[in-house]
């Protein structure tokens, strides 16, 4: 996966109404993770985009061809942040108790990294994986970025 440097080049022209959640839309892990923030966000904060999608396509560096080594992306007006920094940022946006989470970031990167990417590699034998990205339901519809 690119680093934040390198994917801030695609997104330079971009005005974020809201953060932006890109996922692995076949992941039984994404899509938990998905439907999760979707029950907690009661303040419509977050839009949710498939990594394999158009607006992933239109706004993210490529991806490489090996969806195991893909990363989730959370994209905020201070970026781009990828690995284990997205659960601590979008956990500091949800605020309150979730935002507890948010302390995870006094570990060192590279630990927190390699513990996100374990998970990650092994995510669809742990979670599943689906043939096709998910479908919002009609509810959830205006919160889906294609």
């Amino acid at each position: 996966m690119a680093n934040t440097t390198e994917a801030e080049e695609p997104m330079k022209d971009t005005a974020l109404t809201h953060p932006i959640l890109f996922f692995d839309g076949v992941c039984g892990l994404c899509n938990r993770s998905v439907d999760l923030l979707l029950r907690i966000d009661k303040e419509d904060i977050f839009r949710f985009a498939p990594l394999q999608g158009e607006t992933a396509r239109r706004m993210l560096p490529p991806l490489t061809g090996d969806p195991e080594i893909w990363s989730i992306l959370y994209l905020d007006e201070n970026g781009l942040h990828d690995q284990s920094d997205v659960t601590i940022q979008v956990c500091r946006r949800l605020g309150g108790l979730w935002g507890l989470v948010g302390l995870l970031r006094i570990m060192p990167v590279p630990i927190r990294n390699v513990a996100y990417r374990f998970v990650a590699r092994n995510r669809y034998s742990w979670f599943g994986k689906h043939d096709t990205c998910r479908l919002p339901t009609p509810e959830e519809q205006a919160r889906f970025l294609p």
